[in-house]
């Protein structure tokens, strides 16, 4: 066998060794009248592990191309083309080759660990159970009378709620705009996605903050797009990197979070924030502003949104009430040029022929209430409440061992480590003791950072949490 694994693929070596053996079958490398070497041979052949090889059979016999048989060794299935047994497709194969690329493997087991295990959470970017505004909720659904229709919505999404987004957004985030600029999305999430998909093609660039949310997004490769990264400091990305990035790889669009940033909680100064737009007016780049935190500023403050000073049509703007209100709503929009709008809105009809009506509903009524601001205020004092404790936390249990900016509101800390370790090792060893968070690797360039969300848990959860971050690190 002149085979040999590439140990530097990113694909397993017992799925290029199954792959390798399934071609053979079919062409005759490996005929079906003798049987396939033993697994200590193989592995002695390959100068692999034997469990690898014994993977790659699991997986060749999982789809009936191989038959185990004590005594006789593994052979190719007799009746391979038969009408005895069914050849199942080989799913890995296709779950490969799919250009649709998935999650970084950290960010799996994240998430497979948070669902699974009874954890103290302070990964999850969403608010806890007890945030969430139940009642007022439950109140809609109990007393009112549904509006609207059980069939397809309006493309754009309902027009209730469009009106009342226009208000709401006009009074709160200071944006003038109108229906038929807004289109109703399944989240934050699925607007980039849109964005992503339906304005950019292969080989356009564009700029990320680093760290941020985007950054371990893989929407972006999967679509072949070129990322470039602008480092963000206190007050958020550097004027000067912007035009150097722009001059050396004509970007097409640029994605930020200027209020509370996730991860770092950088709050971009109105000055910078003029700034940028004169700069993305002057080479007529888009701006993506992407923005679920600015309702939760601690001061109560008003913050003024790019979309509210934004003179010259530049910015699509990007909200939702995942943060804010309940994630589960799955209730974002999109404001931006009506031709763009009815663009994106297009697209989502193909993919799911509009939003949910009755969520819709929901979320108009709230917004339109009394309670919907008695909730926001509420909420910015439990969120700040919450985050002096990580703080307290913090300086508790890690005085000296980690530097932090205090965010003025959001749900995040970025926290760099001020030692050397082994982020794979710390996260391992922070799970044993029951407490996950976010590794900076994941959002950013830059290596010792970690992210705390501090919505997720109540205060005697996240000082537990902190603490048993904290003999996780102590004990590499």
């Amino acid at each position: 066998m002149d085979w040999k694994p590439d140990r530097k693929a990113k694909k397993a070596i017992y799925k290029q060794l199954a792959e390798y053996i399934e071609k053979g079958i079919a062409d005759g490398t490996f005929p079906p009248d003798k049987p396939l070497p033993s697994e200590r041979n193989l592995a002695n052949i390959l100068e692999i592990n034997r469990s690898t090889v014994v993977n790659a059979y699991d997986e060749l016999e999982s789809i009936g191309l191989i038959e185990r048989n004590r005594g006789s060794g593994t052979t190719i299935s007799k009746d391979i083309w038969g009408i005895t047994k069914k050849r199942i497709p080989s799913w890995n194969r296709y779950i490969g080759a799919g250009s649709f690329l998935p999650n970084l493997p950290v960010t799996q087991k994240i998430r497979k660990e948070a669902v699974e295990h009874n954890l103290i959470n302070l990964a999850t970017g969403e608010l806890s159970e007890e945030l969430f505004p139940k009642s007022f909720l439950s109140e809609i659904t109990s007393t009112r009378s549904f509006i609207g229709s059980l069939g397809y919505d309006h493309p754009q999404g309902s027009e209730i709620l469009r009106k009342t987004l226009t208000k709401h957004i006009k009074k709160s985030r200071g944006i003038e705009t109108n229906p038929s600029s807004i289109l109703i999305t399944s989240g934050a999430q699925q607007a980039l996605h849109l964005i992503v998909q339906c304005l950019l093609k292969p080989g356009d660039a564009i700029a990320i903050e680093d760290p941020s949310y985007n950054y371990n997004l893989p929407i972006f490769k999967s679509a072949g797009i070129q990322i470039h990264y602008l480092p963000v400091d206190r007050d958020g990305i550097n004027l000067e990197d912007l035009q150097s990035l722009y001059k050396k790889h004509r970007i097409k669009m640029l994605f930020l979070n200027p209020d509370f940033q996730n991860p770092t909680g950088s709050l971009m100064n109105l000055k910078k924030r003029e700034a940028i737009l004169d700069i993305t007016s002057k080479f007529g780049i888009p701006v993506v502003e992407d923005d679920p935190y600015s309702l939760t500023a601690f001061s109560g403050d008003k913050i003024p949104t790019l979309k509210s000073i934004d003179k010259n049509g530049n910015v699509l703007y990007i909200s939702s009430l995942s943060k804010i209100v309940a994630s589960g709503l799955r209730i974002g929009w999109i404001i931006g040029p009506t031709s763009v709008i009815e663009r994106l809105s297009d697209a989502k009809q193909q993919i799911d022929f509009g939003h949910s009506s009755y969520t819709q509903w929901i979320a108009n009524d709230f917004i339109e209430s009394e309670n919907f601001n008695f909730h926001i205020k509420s909420l910015i004092k439990e969120l700040e409440k919450r985050r002096d404790k990580i703080i307290k936390s913090l300086d508790d249990y890690l005085g000296g061992q980690v530097e932090y900016s205090i965010p003025q509101g959001g749900i995040h800390i970025w926290c760099k480590i001020l030692k050397n370790f082994n982020e794979i090792q710390l996260l391992e060893e922070s799970i044993k003791r029951g407490v996950i968070y976010v590794p900076g690797s994941t959002m950013g360039s830059k290596n010792g950072f970690v992210r705390f969300t501090f919505a997720r848990e109540d205060e005697d959860s996240i000082d537990e949490g902190i603490k048993r971050f904290a003999e996780a690190l102590n004990c590499l």
